[in-house]
């Protein structure tokens, strides 16, 4: 067993409210007193008990992280900004993972309330009035990252649709007379929460609509590859595939490499989340960057906000940007 603060007290003579005092330099407390009872503490190697002390005073200092996994890279680089927030703040982060299981995300929401996290990060894949109520009812500081669930939790994204716009503005202005969306997360919009690719479906909707000179089509498969070799074979348009997510991208190009068919020459390709993973591709892959690490020191920041008793928006929007590779 740990020395405690009453072992010190007894060494050194005083009360435990003394010992307390020369820990957090409050209070009264005389001089060679408060040197004593630090050196008796060092050789001792004592460790305060830092559950206790946030049990007692409400602050634990850490905070609760609920992600989709860590293979995606978006997520990985989401949780790093997170950990150099939360560091900065002298704040822990404790993580867990849904997987996309929508009851054990709820279970993970749940544990992490019991451990008594002063606020709760969320990416989230459940939806609904249900879920949405089960949030309110933990009745802790709570940010929603990329997929909202409710307009009175707050949210912090990019202007998804808008994003989709641009990025088929671009395609067009390379002169492509086919354009296809790639977004497979819509074969799950029944059961799970995509909200993030519903606004970039909308977007891209939206825009190409506009132009009808051009042919266009949403793929909202799992099997994708397939359905991508298909339309090539199929067309004599020039074909440029619009992903909703760097990782399709990189799929597809892995793919019809495989099929000797070149991105940028054979077909046109763009990604969407600029993944760091991206710096190793070659041809480089057009995307557009939604700023993962701004979004997710924003949402943190927004949190530290509301554990302070702050009015914050329920809507915060970070600026995304397009980066121009090789692949249109």
């Amino acid at each position: 067993m740990g020395v405690t603060t009453k072992d010190i007290a007894q060494i050194c003579g005083v009360s435990r409210t003394t010992v307390n005092r020369a820990f957090t330099n409050t209070g009264r407390i005389n001089k060679e007193t408060k040197e004593k009872i630090l050196r008796i503490a060092e050789e001792l190697n004592y460790r305060p008990d830092l559950l206790a002390t946030g049990l007692k005073n409400g602050k634990t200092q850490c905070l609760g992280v609920v992600v989709f996994d860590v293979r995606n890279r978006y997520f990985a680089q989401m949780l790093n900004a997170i950990e150099i927030e939360a560091k900065s703040r002298e704040y822990f982060i404790n993580i867990t993972l849904h997987e996309k299981d929508r009851k054990q995300e709820q279970e993970m929401v749940q544990r992490l309330v019991d451990y008594r996290v002063e606020g709760l990060l969320l990416s989230p894949v459940s939806k609904g009035n249900v879920f949405a109520d089960f949030l309110k009812k933990m009745e802790k500081p709570i940010v929603i990252i990329g997929n909202r669930v409710d307009e009175q939790i707050p949210f912090v994204g990019i202007d998804e649709k808008k994003a989709a716009k641009d990025a088929v503005r671009t395609i067009l202005g390379k002169g492509y007379q086919n354009i296809v969306f790639v977004c497979p997360p819509l074969a799950d919009v029944a059961e799970e929460n995509v909200y993030s690719h519903e606004q970039r479906e909308m977007g891209f909707l939206e825009e190409v609509s506009k132009h009808k000179e051009v042919s266009y089509e949403v793929l909202k498969s799992w099997n994708y590859l397939e359905e991508v070799e298909k339309i090539l074979s199929l067309t004599n348009e020039k074909t440029a595939f619009f992903c909703s997510g760097d990782i399709f991208a990189l799929d597809i190009m892995k793919y019809l490499k495989q099929k000797n068919k070149k991105a940028g020459q054979d077909y046109g390709i763009m990604g969407f989340d600029n993944i760091d993973t991206l710096d190793y591709v070659i041809p480089r892959l057009t995307t557009i960057d939604n700023m993962v690490e701004k979004v997710a020191t924003k949402a943190a920041d927004i949190l530290f906000d509301l554990i302070q008793g702050k009015e914050v928006p329920t809507k915060t929007l970070v600026d995304y940007k397009e980066i121009e590779g090789e692949t249109l």
